[in-house]
């Protein structure tokens, strides 16, 4: 009988690399949390309609990507393909609007879509999703595009580039799609067959095509930005001269247009250059009318996520995340001297150190061997004798000084240790 594996466009995140990836969640929720953003957590799944209306039915994500089924009340649910929606399907729901002001929610979680598999692109993946909803004014857009650059450098990210763009309102991508495909039909059949398709669907998609001819095609295309009313233009420029004042370097891209109907007005994305070539990392933008038509109020708001797969990826690669620190390992052997590590430990976690007993009962030079592979500052040793006599042996394990106490100087030491433990591995 074979093996059951992992299914196709999901990965086990082993413990070896979990450590990035806290490392990354715990980054992220300082920042946030000093910015005054509250963490929410939606469903995992919704139904069908949700995404089908917030999303857009034209997007390849609503007709091509999503894994939806049907349940046993007959009602057709979706696994979520991004946050957002659902995000604003729980604000609607739980009137968090009712108390009137500027909501700042963030969450991170799994997503899931069903598209080709590739490094840093899983049909399970992870989002941070940050979410202002609330405002209009250009500052709360500057806000979320100052924290996902802070989030990004904080973990060692240095290479980024910034890529803003506006679609400006409802009315003015209305003007410009029409512009476009205007443009774009008499060349219908030299178009790429997913440009052909999007022709009708979701026209402002062809522009981030990646077929060479497709490209070629959209360089003459009508600028989105010259399809801006006054507001527009206005609320646009307010943004790009706070971005220059927060000295965040940005470049100008007419066509940015985000792969969800929901977008309007400003769009971004962020890009490193840390693996050799450009990779998005963070996307996100303005979206003042999802609200109203998911069924809320009129309520404006700005966001952006972060795909966690390919930041750790990249953080990885710079190595730029510590290792976890483990200041004790403990090792035993006999018949009283074993059960007593599980007291010492107690112990020694219950005064803030990281502590890990060798569980083997194998001969002393085995486990030293596994105390020096383990990364600890120290190791403790008891045999029946110290369990017998209340002591213990101390080693530390990057000079080799050892030494013998007691059990209780251990723990009334604390200080001392800890002391100690921070100065060798600074050394």
């Amino acid at each position: 009988m074979s093996n059951i594996q992992a299914l196709r466009g999901t990965r086990d995140i082993l413990p070896d690399e979990i450590g990035v990836w806290q490392h990354v969640e715990a980054t992220a929720r300082d920042i946030l949390n000093r910015a005054a953003y509250r963490e929410i957590r939606p469903p995992m799944f919704e139904q069908t309609e949700l995404f089908a209306r917030g999303i857009g039915e034209a997007t390849d994500v609503v007709g091509k990507e999503m894994y939806s089924f049907e349940d046993r009340g007959g009602r057709s649910i979706t696994l979520r393909p991004e946050i957002t929606a659902g995000l604003v399907r729980a604000f609607i729901s739980n009137k968090l609007f009712a108390s009137g002001g500027v909501q700042r929610l963030w969450h991170t979680g799994p997503a899931f879509r069903y598209e080709r598999p590739q490094k840093g692109r899983q049909r399970q993946f992870h989002q941070l999703d940050v979410e202002i909803l609330g405002s209009r004014d250009p500052r709360a857009d500057v806000e979320v595009i100052a924290i996902a650059t802070d989030i990004l450098q904080t973990l060692g990210l240095k290479s980024l580039t910034l890529d803003f763009n506006s679609v400006g309102s409802g009315a003015d991508r209305q003007v410009y799609r029409d512009a476009l495909v205007s443009y774009l039909t008499p060349y219908k059949d030299e178009l790429d067959s997913d440009s052909q398709d999007r022709l009708t669907r979701n026209p402002l998609r062809i522009l981030d095509s990646k077929d060479s001819r497709t490209q070629e095609i959209v360089k003459d295309a009508p600028n989105l930005l010259d399809h801006l009313s006054d507001d527009s233009q206005r609320h646009f420029d307010q943004v790009q001269q706070q971005l220059s004042t927060l000295n965040i370097d940005f470049t100008i891209n007419p066509r940015l247009v985000r792969g969800l109907d929901y977008y309007t007005h400003t769009a971004f994305e962020i890009m490193s250059a840390d693996l050799g070539a450009q990779a998005t990392v963070c996307g996100g933008g303005r979206y003042d009318g999802l609200v109203q038509q998911l069924g809320g109020p009129d309520v404006p708001a700005i966001g952006f996520a972060i795909g966690l797969e390919r930041l750790t990826i990249l953080l990885q690669q710079l190595q730029s995340v510590p290792a976890p620190a483990l200041d004790f390992y403990i090792v035993s052997r006999g018949e009283k001297a074993e059960p007593a590590t599980t007291v010492l430990a107690q112990q020694l976690r219950h005064q803030g150190f990281a502590v890990e007993v060798d569980l083997s009962s194998s001969a002393f030079g085995k486990q030293f061997k596994r105390a020096d592979r383990s990364g600890a500052t120290g190791c403790l040793i008891l045999g029946d004798a110290e369990a017998e006599g209340g002591t213990v042996q101390l080693k530390w394990l990057s000079s080799g000084e050892q030494s013998e106490l007691s059990q209780r100087q251990l723990i009334e030491q604390v200080d001392t240790l800890k002391t100690k433990i921070a100065t060798l591995r600074q050394s």
